[in-house]
């Protein structure tokens, strides 16, 4: 928004009005929040891939720590993500990431206004507990017919 003063016949352009986070520091963490409860709304994702520290940290404070698994470098404009997941067995990876990537991209973004420039997932592994569910449950379907 640039505002214009006429002075004598000559155009002065007044100082223009800063942007809207400026010297606001938002600390990675509160952004790894954010993505981190865009990644657990996805379907597909059996869980986050944390390092041996996280979830120690888990067991002991008993809070599930929802910044688990992702790695934030941000600067006072943008912001590039990591995350780290497990998959359900029978999930097509490459939807599950590329929706990963949408809801992350859109929930930082909207939220701290920093423009997100990557979110890189990682796929640490695939939940089989899910696929041995299934079979145990069609295993029992068939025992009682």
């Amino acid at each position: 928004m640039n505002e214009e003063k006429i002075e004598q016949g000559e155009v002065v352009e007044l100082e223009e009005i800063k942007a809207e986070n400026e010297g606001i520091q938002i600390a990675n963490d509160v952004i790894a929040v954010i993505a981190g409860v865009a990644v657990s709304e996805v379907p597909g994702v059996s869980g986050m891939a944390g390092g041996f520290a996280g979830g120690i940290s888990e067991v002991l404070s008993g809070k599930k720590n929802l910044a688990k698994g992702i790695k934030v470098e941000a600067t006072e404009t943008q912001a590039k993500i990591d995350v780290n997941i497990i998959v359900e067995y029978g999930s097509r990876i490459p939807d599950v990431a590329f929706e990963i990537q949408n809801r992350v991209k859109k929930a930082v973004e909207s939220m701290t206004g920093l423009k997100v420039e990557e979110v890189n997932v990682h796929v640490q592994g695939v939940n089989t507990d899910t696929a041995k569910e299934k079979e145990e449950t069609i295993e029992d379907a068939v025992k009682e017919d």
